[in-house]
């Protein structure tokens, strides 16, 4: 948790794509949300789109 109590996720694969919620539940939502939006950002600007599988999910609190 950050220093307001937000649950912070991040992407690793994707550099800066970051995002938190009051709950995991809601941060693993918007963190899925900020790599959809990433993703197509990167397509609309022809940039190449990281290969990649997830390998592992981290909860800290």
């Amino acid at each position: 948790r950050d220093e307001d109590g937000y649950i912070v996720a991040s992407c690793p694969v994707l550099p800066g794509c970051h995002s938190q919620g009051k709950t995991k539940e809601e941060a693993i939502a918007n963190i899925t949300e900020a790599i959809r939006g990433y993703i197509i950002s990167m397509r609309k600007h022809g940039e190449p789109i990281p290969a990649g599988e997830v390998e592992e999910v981290e909860v800290a609190f």
